[in-house]
């Protein structure tokens, strides 16, 4: 790409952070750019991996997010961001957040958490699950659970904490046999994400046990193979462990690449599944927002 074309975008991008709360329309930043409309929304779709107006979109709820996090209203915050009402905030929130401002707001608040640890073939495993599905799922050393408690606290920060190490080896088991037993029961998950996130995470669900794909051909499968990195970040943050197989994702070349249960582990998960020979499956449930 040029620099030209390169100097075009972060003017746009400027523009569209200098006057959000405005809600700039295409045409206006076109002008203010010098292109034709049809001309900027490609140029910009080409290299910033999203339209103009989905782009403003993220500015908004990141404000309103802001707002929301200093205990405004929903309303003021979506005053505050610029729009007419709380209608469009909410648009905006589940288009870009996948969750409503008052799910975001409430943190989880009036939910409850179980949590616990269970054995795997690789080793200990932090397991909490809500009434609507498995919400987190991480490997532990020697039983430390502090890390995957923090983080699961950190994604539901005002909800009820629980914890049933009963319950968590039962479902412990079940998470690691769920893929191979033909008549088990297909577990879901509870997750919070943005939209980019989920269709990452259920394109990931797609891959069979014991074989692997690039994150371009993800990226390739959600939007675009130019967003092998976003891609990648979505992959990162993926809290359920497994579950969510980001473990069968590799770079290109054949490269294991990273993973937070360490490259070895991961290693040894792809060698395990592809040794299994019959499949079963998970199937993602209601992703999003908390109740």
């Amino acid at each position: 790409m040029n620099t030209t074309d390169y100097d075009r975008i972060e003017a746009a991008i400027r523009y569209l952070a200098r006057h959000r709360k405005r809600q700039p329309e295409l045409a206006e930043l076109a002008a203010h750019i010098g292109l034709s409309q049809s001309h900027l929304h490609r140029l910009f779709s080409r290299w910033a991996g999203v339209t103009p107006k989905r782009f403003l979109e993220f500015l908004t709820v990141q404000h309103a997010k802001k707002l929301l996090d200093s205990s405004e209203p929903v309303l003021a915050a979506a005053h505050g961001s610029g729009l007419s009402g709380p209608g469009r905030l909410h648009d905006h929130f589940v288009t870009v957040e996948a969750v409503t401002p008052g799910e975001y707001r409430s943190r989880g608040a009036g939910l409850t958490i179980h949590f616990g640890t269970g054995e795997s073939p690789f080793g200990p495993v932090f397991v909490a699950w809500t009434e609507r599905g498995v919400c987190r799922v991480g490997f532990v050393a020697d039983g430390d659970v502090a890390t995957e408690k923090e983080a699961l606290h950190r994604a539901w920060g005002r909800a009820s904490l629980e914890r049933d190490e009963s319950r968590a080896t039962t479902l412990a088991r079940s998470i690691f046999s769920a893929p191979f037993e033909a008549e088990s029961r297909p577990l879901t998950v509870h997750v919070r994400g943005t939209n980019f996130q989920l269709a990452v995470w259920r394109a990931l669900l797609r891959v069979p046990p014991g074989q692997v794909v690039t994150y371009g051909r993800v990226a390739e499968e959600v939007c675009s193979a130019k967003a092998a990195r976003a891609t990648g970040s979505a992959v990162g943050r993926n809290p359920i462990a497994f579950l969510i197989p980001c473990h069968r994702v590799i770079r290109a070349g054949g490269i294991a690449g990273n993973y937070a249960g360490g490259v070895t582990r991961k290693r040894c998960m792809l060698a395990w599944e592809a040794s299994r020979q019959s499949i079963g499956g998970t199937e993602m449930g209601q992703a999003g927002g908390v109740p």
